[in-house]
Order: structure tokens, then C-alpha cells, then sequence
């Protein structure tokens, strides 16, 4: 995939400085790939990005995380308990209580290129409100779930659940202040997360 080439050893082609750091997050994305678009926002709305190519790097990286947030002694949210039972080893206290927890560890629907939000609906939420939720967020996703748009998205959501979608579909997108989104009007009134993706390549 275009930037995870570039990250991690294969392609020489470049990203301009203006792709990166000049477009304004209003002007037309310029046609670069839906893997690197969605990085290039996502890092501009506070999010921290962690590539992983094996489930072990996976658990390495939670395990980086805990040890710098000093989160050892702290208890989990985790609202889906498939996610509990897939991370069962590595030690999480986990609960299904917010009020009990700083953390919330969560899987999503789909991570949004367009503009670096993360998809989630009431299979992870529950019927929580993004301002019921702990402060701070770690994402397990998949690199086969990146999407160009919500829109798309949303089909896809459509066509996996037919009749029965899921309800509380909303984005995570606002995360901790940057010097590019502190003074965007469009984060008003909105739950700012210090949030944390640990992106899965499976392609």
C-alpha cells in the first residue's frame, strides 16, 4: 500500500511538502492513495498512528502504549467481548462499566480517508455517547476496512447487515489539539479524544 511502502522500506516515489503540510483540509485531496489520505488526516486531527504487519507487533505496540501512559494498574473499557477475548493474554484488566475505566479499547467499522475519522457504530458503542466515553481511545482496525468516504461506509455497512444496521453510526474524528485543528470551527462542541490506532496490514 502506497504509504506503508514508504514507511517501512519499498517505493521511492515522495509526497510533496504542499500534499503534507500546505492543502488546506477544505481544498480537493490531490489523487494520491486512500491508505496515505487517510493517514495525512488522521495525524492532522491529533490521532497517534501505529502500523503493525503481524497480530505479535500488534500486541507489542498495546504493550508500548500501556507502558508509556503507565496504564499497567489501570481497567479497560471494552464494550464488544470478542475484543476482550482476542486480547485475553495480554494481561488487560478489562470491564464493560465507563464510569470504572480511563481507557477505552475498541475495534471500529471503517476508517475514513477523506478525512481521518474513525467509523463506529452501537457494535462497539453500544448505545453510548462519545461524550460518555473514557478520554482516551485505542483503536484496533484492520487495513482492509479503509474507505475512500463515509458514504461508502455506510454501503458497505448496508450490504453487510441488511435489515438489521446497527444503530449510533458516528465518527470519531477529533482527537487532542493540533496546531492545525486547535482553532477549526468544526471541532466545536465536539468529544475530543486522546486516541490511538493500531493499524493491522491484512492485504
Amino acid at each position: 500500500m502506497g504509504l506503508f511502502d514508504k514507511l517501512f522500506g519499498g517505493g521511492k516515489k515522495k509526497v510533496s511538502k504542499e500534499t503534507k503540510e500546505t492543502r488546506g483540509i477544505h481544498m480537493p485531496d490531490l489523487h494520491i492513495p486512500v491508505d496515505e489520505k487517510f493517514t495525512i488526516h488522521f495525524k492532522k486531527n491529533g490521532g497517534k498512528f501505529l502500523y503493525c504487519d503481524s497480530i505479535t507487533e500488534v500486541s507489542l505496540a498495546l504493550q508500548n502504549i500501556i507502558s508509556e501512559n503507565a496504564w499497567q494498574d489501570n481497567t479497560f473499557l471494552v464494550l464488544d467481548p470478542r475484543l476482550a477475548e482476542k486480547f485475553a493474554k495480554e494481561g488487560i484488566q478489562f470491564t464493560q462499566k465507563a464510569k470504572n475505566s480511563e481507557i477505552f479499547f475498541t475495534t471500529c467499522e471503517h476508517l475514513i480517508a477523506q478525512n481521518g475519522s474513525i467509523l463506529v457504530c452501537s457494535n462497539q458503542l453500544m448505545e453510548k455517547k462519545l461524550h460518555e466515553l473514557p478520554a482516551n481511545v485505542i483503536v484496533f482496525a484492520t487495513t482492509s476496512q479503509l474507505v475512500e468516504t463515509i458514504g461508502e461506509g455506510l454501503k458497505i455497512i448496508k450490504k453487510k447487515y441488511g435489515h438489521n444496521i446497527p444503530a449510533n453510526i458516528t465518527t470519531l474524528k477529533h482527537f487532542l489539539p493540533t496546531t492545525e485543528n486547535t482553532h477549526d470551527f468544526l471541532t466545536y462542541g465536539s468529544s475530543s479524544k486522546n486516541l490511538y490506532l493500531l493499524l493491522l496490514e491484512d492485504l
